[in-house]
């Protein structure tokens, strides 16, 4: 699924014009990039919970010449599924 089709499904669903389904859709993302940028999560009740995460710096190796090199500390962003849309997803309403 794309932006474009969540875009489509929110005009279909709630009735309002494309383009303020697709200002609500850009609003609710930017919202949620600004929110994870500044290191905090984001939970959606039976949904899951977004987190970013800081990685340590650490060796690796390139697995085609076995070369060892050095990679940066970095953040990066976890999502953990909630109970309730594992369950959906599986059938066990």
């Amino acid at each position: 699924m794309t932006k474009a089709d969540i875009v489509d499904s929110v005009y279909e669903k709630v009735g309002i014009t494309k383009k303020e389904a697709s200002d609500y859709v850009d609003t609710i993302f930017e919202v949620m990039k600004e929110t994870l940028e500044e290191g905090e999560e984001i939970k959606v009740s039976g949904f899951g919970k977004f987190e970013v995460r800081e990685k340590s710096q650490r060796v690796g190796r390139n697995p085609r010449t076995g070369i060892e090199i050095v990679i940066p500390e970095r953040r990066v962003l976890r999502f953990k599924v909630s109970q309730v849309l594992k369950d959906s997803i599986n059938g066990k309403r």
